[in-house]
């Protein structure tokens, strides 16, 4: 059995954390002591607030970084060393893990070899060939005495093992039992779910867990199994499930020595989490405290930091089984390892109280000899910043900063006062300058405020005078445009005046053409009358010409009637005689119809020509008046065209008159120009000449006002100068 107890230091060092405290408690006694002394080395030193005193600055500053650099460097060799004891006992915990894990891989590999050895055994096979075969009671009995016998001898030769069961599959099969192992019990196996997944592993073993009525022996506490597929000799339809019930007690014997430290367990843990064998019994069948990984290597073996599902962290290692998915799981909490690295706490602790007496001391130091200083020279400047320039450092005999320091105030002292006696005397030279500016800069002022109001007057009158300009000149400029816009309307009323008479000329040869054009067409029309006079007296004609075939086309017919009338009486002979007067009277009646037709239509155009020549006798009297009219309009046309020829000639006379007013108006509108410039010039020389006069008003009152502040300052220099100490 291995022997791997106190892996991590077990319970060692239980009382060390009352030795600690009491070494705290003497170092804290040491740190009071030394802040007493801290407090006596400081009296009589005036210090402020540490964004006023350098002393303070400096006793935080030293202090805090000794102690920061002390307490860093401790909590980093605290966290380091806790993590080397992780690391190290995470180690060697995995490696006891996978130590126990191969010695019960041979413990599991001995019932793996007990199980074949089963199945190889001839006693046992020749037995259940028997069974198989025979048909004979006494013959049965005997062999399944023989079996059983043979079970039990392999118990008897391997302690840990509770009983040994032969189930056939057949549902008519006798078990067979060795040891303490119940029929009954096994008969109830045939209904777990595992017992068909057995029956079709082909051989191969299965290890079962724990079951709460136990596997074959009922009275047994805790135990698991293997069971395995076993084959008759022989007989292809006779196989059984055997079944090994083995003692868990007799795996935890295995381990039982081993401790990882306090606080560790140790346990099998089945693929699905759930615990298979335990350090408590009540705890098999439960799921693990820690969530193992099941896939890729790390799901075989390994070792993690993990948290219990309490939240306590812990150290985990596990291994994977060879003949199962069972892994063998150790945790260690990690608290436990804490209180072994908690001297490396204590240590920084009592190191950083001791830094804190060192700063102390070295604060000590530096307060007196740089604050304290300082503050001696803090105080006599705030009395020569009151007026006090006779106040001296008696710190001479140093050769540090501090010395230079105190020389060079007493040197700054003297300079001081030697400028406050120079500026006196100067302060009074300077009033009585002072004096004589001011009443000079008076006189000036009262000059300045006269010439000023007399240019303003005269700045006044000139811009006066070229506002009138400018109105002259913007009227000019207006009747200069209002002229431009008269001459361009007479040239459009002149163009147009010439496209009227041009037009009167073109619409006076226009009448003449229509009055020759109205003539002709009289003509043609009093021509047309006479034609259809005539037309009229020839359809006359024609009517007389149809009346007269009108009664031939009668008589025709009554001639034809005749004909056919003898024909009838010459019976067979006039046949043919009968048959051309009823052509003729056919011919006859043709004539008579294409008469009445003739006749409809000279009838219908005689009437027509008679409308037609009521409508020209109506026409001729309109022609006559429109021939009139056309005359009337051509004697209009001549009278316009006399009359714009006179007033073109009205029009180029205006024209003339408007082109010599305008050279007139652009000569004046130069002048008005001129006249508006030559004000505006003066308008702005004036404003000029008043903005400088107004500007030297402006200085001389600054200069008087310049003038009193001098003679002010003069006065409150002295009376400044008055309070400083410069005589001893």
């Amino acid at each position: 059995m291995l022997d791997s107890k106190n892996l991590s230091g077990g319970n060692k060092g239980k009382k060390q954390p009352n030795k600690q405290l009491l070494k705290l408690l003497q170092v804290g006694k040491k740190f009071l002591t030394a802040v007493k002394g801290l407090a006596a080395g400081l009296k009589g030193t005036k210090l402020s607030w540490p964004s006023k005193s350098v002393g303070l600055k400096l006793f935080l500053i030293i202090s805090v970084s000794i102690i920061g650099c002390v307490l860093t460097v401790g909590l980093i060799s605290y966290s380091q060393a806790k993590n080397i004891v992780e690391e190290n006992v995470s180690e060697a915990s995995y490696q006891t893990v996978k130590q126990v894990t191969q010695n019960l891989n041979n413990g599991f590999g001995n019932y793996k070899n007990l199980s074949l050895q089963l199945i190889i055994d001839t006693d046992i096979q020749t037995n259940l060939g028997i069974l198989a075969r025979s048909k004979d009671s006494y013959e049965t009995l005997q062999a399944t005495r023989g079996v059983s016998s043979r079970l039990s001898n392999y118990i008897i030769g391997n302690s840990t093992v509770n009983g040994i069961a032969l189930i056939p599959l057949k549902a008519d099969g006798a078990i067979l039992t060795g040891g303490a192992a119940s029929g009954p019990a096994a008969a109830k196996l045939k209904e777990l779910p595992w017992f068909k997944e057995v029956s079709e592993m082909e051989g191969d073993e299965m290890w079962l867990e724990h079951q709460e009525e136990g596997l074959l022996v009922p009275t047994a506490s805790y135990s698991f199994g293997l069971a395995r597929l076993i084959k008759t000799q022989g007989s292809k339809d006779d196989v059984y499930i055997m079944v090994i019930e083995i003692s868990m007690d007799a795996i935890k014997k295995r381990y039982e020595d081993v401790n990882l430290g306090k606080g560790s367990t140790l346990s099998i843990v089945n693929n699905s989490g759930n615990y298979v064998v335990a350090h408590d019994v009540d705890l098999i069948g439960k799921p693990s405290n820690v969530a193992l990984p099941t896939e890729g290597d790390e799901g075989k073996t390994g070792r993690l930091k993990l948290n219990t599902d309490k939240g306590v962290p812990v150290l985990a290692a596990y291994h994977t089984f060879e003949w199962m998915d069972w892994k063998f799981v150790a945790t260690l909490p990690v608290d436990t390892l804490d209180e072994d690295v908690s001297v490396i706490g204590s240590v920084t602790m009592i190191i950083v109280l001791l830094s804190g007496i060192i700063a102390i001391a070295i604060s000590i130091v530096v307060i007196k000899t740089v604050a304290n200083p300082l503050v001696m020279l803090r105080n006599l400047m705030v009395k020569g910043a009151s007026g006090n320039l006779t106040v001296r450092s008696p710190i001479n005999k140093r050769a540090d900063e501090i010395g230079q320091l105190s020389d060079s105030f007493n040197e700054m002292m003297t300079q001081i006062t030697n400028l406050a006696k120079q500026t006196t005397l100067s302060a009074d030279e300077v009033l009585l300058t002072a004096t004589d500016l001011t009443d000079a800069s008076k006189k000036t002022a009262i000059a300045a405020k006269e010439i000023s109001v007399a240019t303003e007057e005269i700045a006044n009158g000139a811009t006066s005078l070229a506002v009138e300009a400018e109105k002259g000149s913007d009227l000019t400029n207006q009747m200069n445009s209002q002229m431009k816009e008269v001459i361009s309307s007479n040239g459009q009323m002149t163009q147009s005046a010439i496209e009227v008479e041009n037009a009167s000329k073109q619409g006076t040869a226009y009448m003449n053409q229509l009055i020759q054009k109205t003539g002709m067409a009289e003509d043609k029309t009093r021509a047309m009358v006479e034609k259809v006079d005539a037309l009229k007296e020839s359809t006359g004609s024609i009517v007389k010409i149809l009346d007269v075939l009108n009664n031939l086309t009668k008589q025709t017919n009554i001639l034809s009637l005749n004909a056919t009338i003898e024909a009838a009486r010459a019976g067979a002979a006039g046949k043919s005689f009968m048959v051309v007067a009823d052509e003729i009277r056919k011919l006859a009646d043709q004539s008579r119809q294409s008469i009445d037709v003739v006749g409809q239509i000279t009838a219908k155009i005689q009437g027509e020509i008679e409308e037609t020549v009521g409508v020209m006798s109506d026409a001729y009297p309109i022609f006559q008046d429109q021939i009139t009219s056309v005359k009337e309009a051509n004697q209009i046309f001549l009278s316009v065209q006399g009359q714009m020829s006179q007033f073109v000639e009205s029009l180029e006379l205006t024209t003339r008159s408007i082109g010599d007013l305008d050279r007139s108006q652009s000569v004046l509108s130069d002048a008005m120009t001129s006249v508006s410039a030559v004000a505006e010039q003066s308008s702005a020389t004036s404003e000029e000449v008043a903005s400088l006069s107004s500007e030297q008003l402006s200085i001389s009152d600054g200069l008087v006002k310049l003038s009193d502040k001098l003679d002010s300052v003069s006065r409150g220099l002295k009376e400044s100068l008055s309070k400083f100490q410069i005589n001893e």
